[in-house]
C-alpha cells in the first residue's frame, strides 16, 4: 500500500464539551448560554432572569476558536 494517501489523516476530533456548551448555526455564528442562570435566581430582578434564558452570541477570536474544535 505504498500508493496510498489518507485525505483523514489531519482530522481533528471533535470536542464534545464544546458540542455540549456551545450551539453553531447554521449561518456559522457561536451562541453560548448566558451566565447566572444556575443558582441563587431568587435575589436576582426579574429583568435579569428574563434576559439570561437568551442564547448569547459569541463573536471574534473565541468564536473562531469554538468552531474548529467543534468540527
Amino acid at each position: 500500500m505504498h500508493g496510498f494517501v489518507d485525505l483523514h489523516y489531519n482530522i481533528m476530533k471533535t470536542r464534545k464539551s464544546i458540542t455540549k456548551r456551545f450551539k453553531i448555526t447554521k449561518t456559522g455564528e457561536v451562541l453560548r448560554r448566558a451566565v447566572g442562570q444556575d443558582h441563587l435566581r431568587a435575589k436576582k430582578s426579574g429583568h435579569f432572569v428574563r434576559k439570561t434564558r437568551k442564547l448569547v452570541l459569541i463573536t471574534g477570536f473565541m468564536a473562531k476558536k469554538i468552531k474548529k474544535l467543534a468540527r
